[in-house]
């Protein structure tokens, strides 16, 4: 495995247990959620560049803008939450309660 191919390894894993150990907040889950995307984007980019073939140019940029769908979804989120419930924990929010 390449230093490169490992920093991304690292990267995607650590965005990972952020999202699966740091639940308090909705908004940090939306920062470790972005931070799989981002390197996601990276790695497809590299993998992109280092194939060269003009059938898999589109997959950054397709993943690029699902990313940004997510985050503004994720944003509108937190606003509507924050709203309602008067803060963005993770706690606060139960899926049984209307």
């Amino acid at each position: 495995m390449t230093p490169i191919q490992m920093t991304f390894s690292t990267m995607f894993l650590l965005g990972l247990m952020g999202l699966t150990f740091h639940r308090t907040h909705l908004l940090s889950a939306l920062l470790c959620l972005e931070t799989l995307m981002l390197s996601l984007f990276l790695a497809t980019s590299l993998w992109a560049l280092q194939l060269s073939t003009i059938n898999i140019a589109c997959v950054p940029m397709l993943l690029l803008a699902f990313s940004a769908c997510e985050a503004s979804s994720g944003l509108a989120l937190v606003v509507a939450t924050a709203g309602t419930h008067g803060s963005d924990h993770m706690q606060n929010l139960n899926l049984l309660q209307c």
